[in-house]
């Protein structure tokens, strides 16, 4: 398999009781740190790029962030109040920590590699065999952002895409899908 047809395969989690699975796999299998990268990155749409990027002061003891986006350049801000006390309580633990998510070798946070790793377990401990990647918590986000709101336009925005096509695509809400919807559409 190429690294396209990889990236491809990415899907976002579909189900509530799946992204459980994975919140207590990646408690249990893997460490607080990875759970908390899940957490942070299925509740922001951040790039896991940016958020292993976070250092601890721009974040803590805050509720609402904006940060930079490495691959647009452009600010973003991030809503962290649902998720606040969990990344509170898990700051307290880095004691002389620089970045969020530090790695275990050296001063730096973990790399990408590292965190796809992490997520690979964890998927695969609770049998979750395809479609889980780094991309998988951005789509993850999109996917339940656009499910409870129904905005296209609003998520488009969030994601910096072009189109609202490419958010679609992204987000996997398939030709179906949108049948599916449009079918019970009343004015």
């Amino acid at each position: 398999m190429t690294k396209q047809q990889e990236i491809k395969d990415v899907q976002p989690i579909r189900s509530l009781e799946r992204i459980e699975d994975m919140k207590w796999s990646l408690k249990k299998w893997c460490s607080e740190r990875d759970y908390i990268l899940f957490l942070l990155g299925i509740n922001s749409g951040l790039r896991v790029g940016d958020l292993l990027a976070i250092k601890i002061h721009e974040i803590q003891g805050k509720k609402v962030v904006s940060l930079r986006e490495g691959k647009t350049g452009k600010r973003r801000t991030i809503h962290l109040g649902n998720i606040y006390d969990e990344l509170d309580a898990y700051i307290r633990t880095l004691e002389g920590a620089e970045w969020l998510f530090p790695s275990r070798k050296g001063n730096g946070p973990i790399t990408r590699v590292q965190a796809y790793r992490q997520l690979q377990k964890a998927a695969q401990m609770v049998d979750i065999s395809v479609g889980i990647g780094t991309h998988t918590l951005r789509k993850t986000f999109g996917y339940w952002h656009y499910k409870q709101f129904k905005d296209i336009a609003e998520l488009q925005n969030i994601l910096n895409h072009a189109h609202p096509q490419i958010t679609l695509r992204y987000i996997g809400i398939t030709d179906e899908q949108i049948e599916s919807n449009l079918k019970t559409f009343r004015l």
